[in-house]
């Protein structure tokens, strides 16, 4: 059976010399992270899931969930009791705003702790995760009625909360929806329409379940200029707080889905349910975007999370299996054969995994502590600049994060041979839930779209141009040092790839935008590999540092430096194929007529 170990270690280093956060300690939110604090999130987070929730992650996902008659559903044996000790601890209150019953600490604790609980048990973790979505579109945008209506029993995990965007006819090209907003003669407005993948739309693990709806209201335009938000409660909220009577809100069927079946993905119908208007009539595609972006960052992290649980079980099989000998001669000669990590083919799936989710971690953590610094940053200057790199990386960390995440488990699962095809082993749920990473919250496709077509290009490429002077100056110091100076040579030739891609857009992309969407998901590639490179230069540097000075684990910081140069050697390379694919153009990509795509 599967077994996983909350990473603590790495998640300190990264804390605390990649991100530094003893650095901000002065700034809002960040006060609350005092170093016992953050120690005791990650051993006891930690603890907490690999106890509570780790043990019914194959089960739940056997079991999956159930639908019943009366359109109510329930989650596998054992969630609910293992939620209600979530939110008796505390632990989605984490980086909550204290006025609604959070404990108001930076977003990148919380991640630190999302990134653990996702690894222990996507399924589960998605429950708090989407509630928190819909906690941040309501704080910008909700009225104060609103906020004190549904937020505090959403911080203390009391209730549940959606996102409901998707329909039958329409993914990602939200100007499709049909569902409908009449207005009432009350203010508010009767939703009529059905909604479909709702993750979380219909469970047993909360007494209430706040849906944030898409839908157009009387003579709205047919295009996404014309959606309006509004909130949809299961049950209807007094003025008291108090839950009343059952909207008219069902969920028809529950998805019939390849991976995380322990979380209840919903068919939504709407039939009239009485909702209210959160922000702007026709603004609503703007209010959602503050819970997609969200969303999208915390998909990136369900890469990670899987791929390194999957890693972390391939390592351990590969301590445990014996098969063949090793190139070089025999390594235990009284043995009948060497484990599987005398061969190199299982080294480089390996390798590869243990670089991309040390990085990726980094990564992460990095994106969210600019989510934090973009509010609580000192000056306006800091903000901007925080802001500017979040958005820029959000793309990437969902899509870059997710493919890594699902390549990782896949290699973990070959590492296992025959038995990774079996479910008693654990490895192929993990790459059947890691799949689905790459396609919500926007296809990794469209992730690719959204950095080249909007993120390149706003405020004449401010973002863009500032990753590439932190890279810079990252690169320029580290090659000061002896040290780290091959993997700073390694990543400034990267980072070169990434600007002639760069240039290469602005000059053909006018001209023929099919240049641009020909060569997007390469361009994300890499990016993500320049990004995850300044991540590996930052934990190198930082080795170095520490061994020079005698601190730390000196076993761990020789691995971060070897860990480093096979990502240099081995992984920063392939910037120039990539860039070479993008400069190839769209030509060849869309000259084929679409009926000779067709078997003869």
């Amino acid at each position: 059976m599967p077994q996983f170990t909350p990473p603590v270690r790495d998640t300190r280093f990264v804390l605390e010399h990649v991100v530094g956060l003893q650095n901000y300690a002065n700034l809002p939110g960040f006060q609350n992270a005092t170093p016992d604090v953050v120690d005791a999130v990650l051993d006891e987070g930690g603890k907490f899931v690999a106890e509570v929730l780790f043990p019914i992650n194959h089960s739940g996902d056997q079991e999956g969930c159930t639908r019943h008659d009366d359109g109510s559903v329930t989650t596998p044996k054992g969630f609910k009791e293992a939620y209600a000790a979530f939110v008796e601890s505390g632990w989605g209150t984490l980086s909550a705003p204290e006025a609604f019953g959070g404990q108001g600490m930076p977003h990148v604790i919380s991640t630190a702790f999302q990134e653990y609980m996702i690894s222990a048990n996507m399924a589960f973790a998605m429950y708090p995760g989407l509630t928190h979505g819909a906690i941040a579109a309501l704080l910008v945008k909700g009225t104060d009625e609103q906020k004190a209506k549904y937020v505090p029993k959403m911080v203390s995990g009391e209730w549940g909360g959606t996102m409901n965007l998707t329909e039958p006819q329409c993914g990602t090209d939200l100007g499709l929806i049909r569902t409908r907003a009449e207005p009432n003669a009350d203010g508010s407005y009767a939703i009529t329409g059905t909604k479909i993948f709702i993750s979380s739309g219909e469970h047993d693990l909360t007494s209430n379940i706040i849906h944030l709806v898409l839908a157009k209201t009387p003579g709205a335009p047919e295009s996404s200029k014309g959606i309006s938000l509004f909130v949809v409660p299961k049950f209807m909220v007094g003025d008291d707080g108090a839950i009343g009577a059952r909207n008219a809100v069902s969920c028809g069927s529950i998805e019939h889905k390849m991976g995380i079946h322990a979380n209840s993905t919903c068919v939504m119908n709407y039939d009239g349910a009485t909702g209210w208007l959160v922000g702007e009539e026709m603004k609503g595609l703007a209010a959602m975007f503050i819970m997609m972006n969200a969303a999208r960052l915390g998909v990136g992290l369900q890469g990670l999370a899987v791929g390194e649980t999957a890693y972390q079980n391939a390592v351990q099989y590969a301590h445990d299996r014996r098969q063949g000998r090793a190139l070089t001669g025999p390594k235990e000669p009284n043995e009948k054969a060497d484990t599987l990590f005398v061969h190199p083919d299982v080294r480089r799936m390996l390798m590869e995994a243990k670089a991309m989710t040390e990085g990726l971690r980094a990564l992460c953590l990095w994106g969210a502590l600019q989510a934090d610094l973009e509010h609580a940053a000192p000056t306006d200057e800091e903000k901007q600049l925080a802001g500017d790199l979040l958005g820029l990386l959000t793309p990437v960390i969902k899509g870059y994060g997710t493919d890594k995440g699902y390549e990782i488990a896949t290699n973990a699962q070959q590492v296992y041979g025959g038995h990774g095809y079996i479910a008693e082993w654990g490895m192929e749920q993990y790459v059947r839930d890691a799949r689905i990473a790459m396609i919500y919250e926007g296809t990794n496709g469209v992730q690719a779209m959204d950095l080249v077509g909007r993120k390149l290009a706003s405020n004449g490429g401010r973002a863009v141009q500032a990753l590439f002077r932190i890279v810079a100056e990252d690169v320029a110091a580290a090659k000061a040092v002896p040290e780290t100076a091959a993997f700073a040579g390694a990543l400034e030739k990267a980072n070169g790839e990434l600007q002639a891609a760069t240039m290469w857009f602005m000059q053909n992309g006018m001209q023929n935008p099919d240049n641009v969407g020909a060569g997007a998901y390469s361009y994300m590639q890499i990016m993500g590999l320049v990004a995850t490179g300044l991540m590996w230069l930052r934990m190198a540097s930082a080795a170095v540092k520490l061994k020079a000075a005698g601190e730390g684990d000196a076993a761990f910081l020789d691995a971060k430096l070897v860990t480093a140069r096979f990502f240099a050697e081995r992984i920063l390379p392939d910037a120039g194929a990539l860039r070479r694919k993008i400069e190839s153009g769209a030509e060849s990509l869309m000259a084929l007529p679409p009926e000779m795509f067709m078997a003869a």
